[in-house]
C-alpha cells in the first residue's frame, strides 16, 4: 500500500502524519474496534459509507468527518472526490463482496474485515479484482498483529520444539457470546452470514496456517447445533422472553438481565459487552428504553425460538502436508471466553492460553525444564491489542512499509478453504482435500 510519505525525521518531526482512510460500516466494529484504535494508530478516518443516518452521524461527529464525505452508499461515495487511497470495510459478512471489488475496481487499496465473503468464487474473485487492478487487499485476520501469537509463531518458526508433530487448539465460546451473536444475532445463520468455522473461527484457521507455514493436505470434521433449538425445551417456553416465560428467572439467557440489567456497570469481558450491543437504532442505554426494545428486537427472542442454524460445537482433525496433526475444537458452551493451544514437537511441548490472563510455557522433553514467554503487556479487549496492532500495520503500509501488513487475501483465501472443506467433510462425513489457490 503507498499512500502519503512520512515525516522526515530531518525536518524535526517526531511523529509521522496520520495518514488518511475511508470506513464502509459504521456498526460495532467499525464504530468501537477500529474507530477507537484510529488515532493511537495514526490513521484519521476522513469520510464514512454508511446506511444507518445515526450510524453515519454518530461515526462522522467523532471523527470530525465534514458533511460532503459521509455517504449512504457505496456508489454515492465513488462518484465523489476522492479524499483518500485506501477504504476499511467493516460490513456484515454479506456485504463484504460489493463493496470491495468496487473499491478496487475504483483504484482504492483495501482492508476488508473477515470472512472476506460468503462464497469460495467470491473471494477467488475478490483476489483476482486485486491483482488484476494492481491493488493491496487484506483481511482483517487480527490476531496476526497480537504480540501473543507472534510469540506463538516465534517459537514454533525457530525450531525450540523441534519437529512439530501434533497440534491441538481449542476456540471456546463464552455461553452468552454464542447466544447473543450466533443464536440471537447476524451470525445465527448460515445463508445471511457464513458457517460458524468461518464467521467465529475464522481467525483459528488463519492461525493455525500462519504458525505452521504450510498448507493443508486433508480434513475431516464432525458438529452439529444441539442445544439452542427447539426441542431443548418444552412447548410452554414463550417466543419472546418478555411474554411471560415459566423459567426467566433461572434462564441465564433472559434478555431483560443480559440487555436491559437493572444496574448498568460496564464490566471487561462478554457479559459486560453485552450493555454495549445497540439493540435499536440509535442505541440508547436507557433501561426502560431497552426494555421496550426487546419487545421486538431480535435480541428479545428466546434462544430456544430462534431461526438459527449454525453450530454450536464441531470438531476439525487435520493432516498437514508434512505429516503433522491437528485437532481443532470450536464450542460455544464455555465459561469463559479464550483459546488454549498445545504445540507438540520432537524436543519441547508449547502450552498456550489466550484468555484474560494469558500465558505461555515451553517444557523441554530432556530436562522438563520449564520457560515462560515474555509476550508483554497484554491488552484485555480489542482481540488482545490485536485491533489496533492491525491499525497501526495499515497506517505503516500506507506509509510506504509493503511488509506491515502479513494477512494478504490470498493467504486468507487458503484458510477460508480449509474452513469450507471442513465444513463439506462434515454434512457428507467424508475426508475432505481443501482447494489449493
Amino acid at each position: 500500500m503507498r499512500g502519503p510519505d512520512a515525516a522526515d525525521p530531518e525536518m524535526g518531526a517526531t511523529d509521522p502524519a496520520p495518514v488518511d482512510v475511508v470506513l464502509i460500516g459504521a456498526g460495532l466494529r467499525g464504530m468501537i474496534s477500529y474507530g477507537m484504535s484510529a488515532a493511537a494508530a495514526g490513521i484519521r478516518f476522513v469520510g464514512v459509507v454508511e446506511r444507518s443516518p445515526s450510524r453515519r452521524s454518530a461515526f462522522a461527529e467523532v471523527h470530525r468527518i465534514p458533511a460532503s464525505a459521509r455517504f449512504a452508499s457505496v456508489d454515492e461515495w465513488l462518484a465523489a472526490p476522492q479524499v483518500a487511497t485506501a477504504v476499511l470495510i467493516a460490513t456484515p459478512d454479506d456485504q463484504h463482496f460489493g463493496p470491495a471489488v468496487a473499491a478496487l475496481r475504483a483504484g482504492y487499496d483495501v482492508v476488508v474485515e473477515k470472512p472476506m465473503a460468503q462464497s469460495a468464487q467470491e473471494c477467488r474473485t475478490m483476489v483476482e479484482v486485486a491483482e488484476d487492478h494492481g491493488r493491496a487487499l487484506h483481511v482483517c485476520h487480527v490476531l496476526r498483529y497480537t504480540p501473543f501469537f507472534q510469540a506463538v509463531r516465534h517459537v514454533v518458526q525457530s525450531g525450540r520444539l523441534g519437529r512439530i508433530v501434533t497440534v491441538e487448539h481449542r476456540e471456546n465460546v463464552e455461553s452468552l457470546h454464542m447466544a447473543h451473536s450466533y443464536v440471537r444475532g447476524a451470525y445465527g445463520r448460515t445463508d445471511r452470514a457464513n458457517p460458524m468455522l468461518l464467521a467465529k473461527s475464522c481467525h483459528d484457521m488463519d492461525m493455525l496456517l500462519w504458525i505452521l507455514d504450510e498448507p493443508v493436505r486433508s480434513v475431516s470434521s464432525f458438529g452439529s447445533l444441539t442445544h439452542f433449538r427447539r426441542d431443548a425445551v418444552g412447548p410452554e417456553i414463550p417466543d419472546r422472553c418478555s411474554d411471560g416465560c415459566p423459567i426467566q428467572e433461572t434462564c441465564i439467557y433472559d434478555a431483560a438481565v443480559n440487555y436491559a440489567p437493572e444496574v448498568t456497570e460496564f464490566r471487561p469481558g462478554i457479559r459486560g459487552l453485552t450493555q454495549l450491543f445497540p439493540l435499536s437504532d440509535p442505541m440508547t442505554l436507557d433501561r426502560d428504553e431497552r426494555l421496550a426494545a426487546l419487545r421486538t428486537s431480535d435480541f428479545g427472542r428466546c434462544v430456544y425460538r430462534c431461526d438459527n442454524d449454525v453450530v454450536d460445537h464441531q470438531v476439525v482433525a487435520m493432516e498437514m502436508r508434512s505429516g503433522t496433526t491437528v485437532a481443532f475444537t470450536m464450542h460455544g458452551h464455555s465459561h469463559e471466553e479464550g483459546r488454549t493451544m498445545r504445540y507438540d514437537g520432537t524436543r519441547a511441548t508449547l502450552r498456550a492460553t489466550f484468555t484474560d490472563e494469558p500465558e505461555i510455557t515451553v517444557i523441554d522433553h530432556g530436562s522438563r525444564e520449564v520457560e515462560r514467554i515474555d509476550i508483554g503487556e497484554f491488552e484485555l479487549l480489542g482481540h488482545g491489542g490485536g485491533d489496533v496492532g492491525l491499525m497501526r500495520a495499515l497506517a505503516a503500509s500506507l506509509r510506504g512499509d509493503d511488509g506491515a501488513l502479513t494477512s494478504d487475501a490470498r493467504s486468507a483465501l487458503r484458510s477460508h478453504e480449509v474452513a469450507w472443506a471442513a465444513e463439506r467433510s462434515r454434512l457428507t462425513r467424508s475426508v475432505v482435500e481443501p482447494a489449493v489457490s
